[in-house]
């Protein structure tokens, strides 16, 4: 079963948690709890029901390759805010380049015309997100639909410059009038607000993790996580000099050597990326020097040989295992 999804937001490059779980951008993490509860009661083997066995396999795979990495991703409060600024930045991405945004499905077009966005872009996601793991066959197709739902709201909140993608707060509980017998005090200050976490410090969440993954030998994770601040941030050397490393830890040279590359290009300075490219590409020095050739001896008469001499070692393999948002978007394409 293929997995792969090309509407909305996955069209940006960018894995749209929110449309596999079928929640909303702005769900809290008491919704999105909830709404994976029940999705994975429906798809787990001991609990589906289907007429066949290749729709009873779907469904786990479903389950352990989409959903539960989903609910991973989002139900932890630091990597949910991390990602949902991340989410807010493709929003802002995609209103620049609207002229290229083509909707396909036809609650995407209505929503980006529609006068009050909040209540049609809830009853839309309601309505796909009843539908959508009802038939494990079109679970792909209507997460689709509702990234391209995801897509379109972000797009017109920025256009009218409303932060999305940052999950709500509680608001506070009315303050108590004192008791008339117990003054005010009069140092009681508000809260300190938070303040959102920089495209900056999310990166350097995102390599720190890298780093502690490798430090456990998990490469896998420590490769997803440097991807993931590539594309938050592609022109950071240390983030393609440390995937570069973590490739070629792996054997991965081509890989390696790409990212090396990149670091390199955009920081020439980059000590990791020096230090992996000079174990790829080792310098002729560092060769071992074999025995002298039988010429290279005096003969009888005390002349000297030729001088060759035989280089032992070889260089390693280099193998590695169309309207704007205004104009209802664009046609659908062809």
């Amino acid at each position: 079963m293929s997995l792969k999804i090309d509407q909305g937001l996955f069209n940006l490059d960018f894995t749209d948690y929110h449309a596999i779980l079928g929640v909303g951008v702005d769900a809290d993490l008491k919704e999105i709890r909830k709404r994976y509860l029940a999705v994975a009661r429906r798809l787990h083997p001991d609990s589906y029901v289907a007429e066949n066995e290749t729709d009873r396999k779907s469904a786990a795979e479903l389950l352990s390759k989409l959903v539960n990495p989903a609910y991973e991703k989002l139900s932890q409060e630091k990597n949910h805010t991390e990602y949902c600024i991340l989410l807010r930045l493709k929003g802002q991405q995609a209103l620049k380049q609207q002229e290229t945004v083509v909707l396909t499905s036809d609650q995407a077009r209505h929503l980006a015309a529609a006068p009050d966005i909040d209540v049609a872009y809830r009853t839309a996601l309601k309505e796909l997100s009843e539908r959508q793991y009802q038939q494990i066959n079109r679970a792909l197709e209507i997460a689709g639909q509702i990234s391209e739902l995801n897509l379109v709201y972000l797009m017109r909140k920025e256009s009218r410059g409303e932060a999305v993608g940052i999950r709500r707060t509680l608001s506070p509980e009315p303050a108590t009038p004192p008791s008339p017998t117990v003054p005010r005090s009069p140092t009681v200050s508000a809260p300190p607000q938070r303040v959102p976490a920089t495209r900056e410090a999310i990166v350097a969440a995102y390599l720190r993790r890298a780093q502690e993954f490798e430090m456990k030998q998990n490469f896998p994770r420590a490769i997803l996580e440097l991807r993931d601040a590539i594309k938050m941030d592609p022109t950071n050397s240390n983030c393609h000099s440390r995937l570069g490393m973590v490739y070629l830890k792996t054997n991965q040279n081509t890989m390696a050597k790409i990212h090396f590359n990149k670091a390199l290009e955009l920081n020439p300075q980059d000590a990791v990326a020096l230090e992996g490219k000079s174990r790829l590409e080792p310098s002729s020095s560092t060769a071992t020097v074999g025995k002298p050739d039988a010429k290279d001896k005096p003969d009888a008469k005390g002349k000297p040989g030729s001088g060759k001499s035989v280089v032992k070692g070889s260089k390693p393999d280099d193998k590695g295992n169309s309207g704007g948002l205004f104009g209802l978007f664009g046609s659908k394409k062809k």
